[in-house]
């Protein structure tokens, strides 16, 4: 397969690897599992679960959760445990899309249902009511057919909370704004560890309240997801600086600028940060901050490049890179700050 074919679609090559098909099939039984139970509970209130279209399936969709089923397969985790925790990691994520939702004033779909669009709130908060009760209605499936065992049930289900809680915390002490700019370090170190690097190891916490791990497996797995999350959150911070400033919340690449050498774009960030500014925010793009938008790619290129290269076995390094360009296309990285295109 040429390398040309490989950039414009990052995904084929990894779609394409064996280990990852059998892990796509894994996933589609988990994700049937929520489903089944979200419906089963959502009927019981007169509300009415679409089935779900093909692309809820599908790679693209689902790239997190194939990388957090992937660690569990390094693991040694056996596969119908591995659907289990398919199962789990989206009531969790149903959970997480549910509260960003409300903090962000927005919606993205977790359940199709036939709750008016323009409820777009109370359709939240019933994604995340359902997505509770259909993480206990799993687990319980489960000790039924003796995957786990009945005391095992409501320590996971305990679990679920511990890591998001504390990724949580952070997000809400920006809601009231930021009081400084923090030293770039500062920022991956004290904040950016918070809100995404442990939340990329929270999928973790249910399969730890039930599975036996020798630590010499487990380390480097939680090691690696913990820096695609930093990878991953810096990129955000690329594309969300004019967002993040104006609601006064911490950005990695604003603080490049801030405490970085470069006149032109401190100049230029300083009338973004006015509060009388008369630029259109909307408008303020990271590729005006060149020099800072650079050292920020470096960063979150090699802490991505190191957390998939310690998540992958030596058979999967070769999916180190499509990897990564599939993400700076997800995440709308400006083609400047793109390395896997240079």
């Amino acid at each position: 397969m040429g390398t040309d074919s490989n950039r414009s679609d990052p995904l084929r090559l990894i779609e394409q690897t064996p280990r990852v098909r059998s892990l796509m099939a894994e996933l589609r039984s988990g994700l049937a599992q929520y489903w089944d139970a979200a419906g089963v509970i959502l009927d019981s209130c007169g509300i009415t679960l679409n089935a779900p279209e093909e692309a809820y399936f599908s790679l693209q969709k689902n790239f997190f959760s194939i990388l957090f089923l992937y660690s569990y397969f390094i693991a040694g985790i056996p596969p119908q445990r591995r659907i289990l925790y398919a199962a789990t990691l989206q009531c969790l994520r149903g959970m997480v899309t549910g509260c960003d939702n409300l903090l962000d004033d927005e919606y993205k779909v977790t359940l199709d249902t036939d709750i008016p669009a323009t409820g777009y709130r109370f359709r939240s908060v019933v994604d995340i009511m359902v997505s509770d009760r259909a993480l206990f209605h799993i687990l319980m499936a489960a000790a039924e057919k003796q995957e786990i065992i009945i005391d095992q049930v409501l320590p996971a289900a305990a679990a679920s909370m511990k890591t998001m809680t504390r990724s949580g915390v952070e997000e809400a002490s920006e809601e009231a704004g930021i009081s400084e700019i923090l030293e770039p370090e500062s920022v991956i170190k004290s904040i950016h560890h918070l809100k995404t690097g442990i939340l990329f190891q929270c999928p973790w916490d249910i399969p730890l309240s039930i599975e036996s791990v020798a630590k010499k497996k487990l380390v480097p797995l939680l090691e690696g997801l913990y820096r695609i999350g930093i990878g991953c959150q810096i990129m955000d911070d690329m594309v969300d600086i004019a967002e993040d400033v104006q609601s006064g919340r911490h950005n990695y690449l604003a603080s490049l600028v801030y405490h970085g050498s470069n006149r032109v774009e401190k100049d230029r960030l300083a009338d973004l940060m006015r509060p009388d500014t008369c630029l259109d925010r909307t408008a303020i793009c990271s590729d005006q901050y060149p020099a800072a938008l650079n050292q920020a790619s470096e960063v979150s290129n090699r802490l991505l490049a190191e957390g998939l290269s310690l998540l992958f076995s030596s058979d999967h390094q070769v999916l180190v890179t499509p990897a990564i360009h599939f993400l700076e296309k997800r995440i709308e990285v400006p083609r400047a700050a793109r390395r896997t295109e240079s």
